[in-house]
């Protein structure tokens, strides 16, 4: 049977629970039950709430420091596990494999959640999505009109990296695979083990040895919050978001100003399919930052201060201007 969801936040010396935590468990529609949570903010100058959504394989534990920040500048701060990962349900009887049927099921956490942050969060609401998360809130982004005044994109997963296969034949195959049953396998070459267990010197998330080693340490203590590798389900219904992303018709559908920030040295996500999107959306911006690999809210401080320097330019909470402009801006940082 899969494994239900674990409600509690884990807090260590190295990487404690942000001050004010208020842990949910939210159901969604089709009776998933996910791990939340909501923080105050640290000032007294409210700002509005921003909904902080993850990447595949993360936790809620991983972002604290995230939060930390997010509360020292005004804000509130609500997030929630997806389905599958985290301490929120898992959906195989192994826990360790990532999984999802379609990525409307992440639509269907999405509403739960904003469901909850409305009733229990300061307006004005942003959202702070990082790579699958992005993803998530660019097909919602439709529905979200009047409910998030800005959303604001790391990494996110337009399309994929450099893959073994040809990109051509990766849908297909994952497609048929899937209608054969297999759907909640590995994909080919995937493991049990967990993502963090990668040595530093060979991940592809971080430049930042400290902050990987501090997740690495995070999942050595609490292993039921990682995840091994997608299955073959997982990347199919990945395949089928990507390709909604690349229909003419599709950037028109994303009605709430968008700012996408796209790391320079990313071999996750494809840095190009980011940028294409970026210039086709109808209110927003474009951060390309040279150098970072994908997770730029986890990389150096060199890479990490351009994200919150551009952060603050663009939320600045219930002080927003209702619109914004849409220039593409280029940012080279150093690599040392």
């Amino acid at each position: 049977m899969p494994e239900p969801a674990k409600t509690a936040l884990y807090d260590c010396r190295d990487n404690p629970v942000p001050a004010g935590a208020e842990v949910w468990t939210l159901t969604t529609r089709d009776g998933i039950t996910l791990r939340g949570a909501r923080w105050p903010s640290a000032v007294s100058r409210h700002r509005g709430t921003v909904c902080l959504l993850h990447g595949r394989a993360e936790f809620i534990e991983k972002y604290y420091e995230v939060i930390h920040d997010l509360q020292a500048r005004g804000f509130e701060v609500a997030t929630v596990d997806w389905r599958g990962q985290g301490g929120s349900q898992r959906l195989l009887s192994n826990p360790r494999r990532g999984h999802v049927d379609d990525f409307f099921d992440y639509e269907l956490d999405l509403d739960a959640f904003l469901a909850k942050v409305e009733s229990a969060c300061r307006p004005p609401y942003f959202a702070l999505g990082h790579s699958t998360g992005g993803a998530v809130l660019l097909r919602a982004a439709r529905r979200l009109h009047g409910r998030i005044r800005r959303m604001v994109l790391t990494s996110p997963l337009v399309d994929f990296g450099p893959l073994p296969l040809p990109p051509a034949l990766i849908g297909p195959l994952s497609g048929t695979l899937s209608y054969m049953g297999l759907g909640t396998l590995f994909v080919p070459g995937g493991k049990v083990t967990d993502i963090y267990q990668i040595p530093f010197e060979d991940n592809l998330l971080t430049s930042d040895p400290d902050r990987y080693a501090r997740t690495q340490t995070v999942v050595a203590a609490r292993p039921d919050l990682a995840l091994g590798a997608p299955t073959i389900g997982w990347l199919y219904a990945a395949c089928q978001t990507v390709s909604l992303f690349k229909r003419t018709d599709f950037p028109p559908t994303v009605n709430v100003p968008t700012l996408i920030l796209t790391a320079g040295g990313d071999k996750v996500v494809s840095v190009r399919a980011q940028e294409e999107l970026a210039l086709c959306l109808r209110g927003g911006g474009h951060l390309f930052v040279a150098g970072s690999k994908h997770e730029l809210m986890m990389e150096r401080d060199v890479f990490r201060n351009q994200f919150w320097a551009v952060f603050d330019a663009y939320v600045p909470g219930s002080d927003a201007d209702r619109e914004a402009k849409r220039p593409t801006v280029v940012v080279k940082a150093a690599n040392g």
